[in-house]
């Protein structure tokens, strides 16, 4: 069992992050190894992805809370893989995004390597830029 969190700061005002991140036909943009996400009614989301070298079709789920811009998903998996995201305001017009995963497959290497990764291509869709999450700064 593992659990990872990163925590990623975006030059975007917090709602606009969150209406951003809420909407599955955006997951594809940021989320590495995500060919595609569509709604099918609910918190249903239908998902074609590559996961260790592996290509997964089917079902996941993602529940939406505006109020509190938390988002929680996951797939039914023997690797009980599910997560949470929440996002904060920093400021007036900037947030931070906190992204927790949890999996029973320890893979700490790729799995932080996937969750940087991911952040990283959210900070890009949303700032435009990336951050070089091994020192830490922003690149255009």
């Amino acid at each position: 069992m593992a659990d990872y969190e990163h925590t990623a700061h975006l030059e975007t005002d917090p709602d606009t992050a969150f209406a951003y991140l809420a909407d599955v036909t955006h997951l594809p943009e940021y989320f590495s190894g995500l060919e595609s996400a569509r709604s099918t009614g609910g918190e249903s989301v239908h998902v074609v992805a590559v996961v260790e070298g592996e290509r997964y079709e089917g079902e996941a789920w993602m529940h939406s809370d505006p109020g509190s811009r938390a988002l929680r998903w996951g797939a039914d998996r023997p690797s009980g893989y599910h997560g949470e995201l929440f996002v904060r305001s920093v400021g007036d017009a900037a947030s931070s995004v906190t992204v927790s995963l949890h999996t029973e497959k320890a893979d700490g290497p790729g799995i932080e390597a996937g969750l940087a990764d991911t952040l990283a291509q959210l900070k890009k869709a949303l700032d435009g830029r990336t951050t070089d999450p091994a020192e830490g700064r922003s690149t255009s």
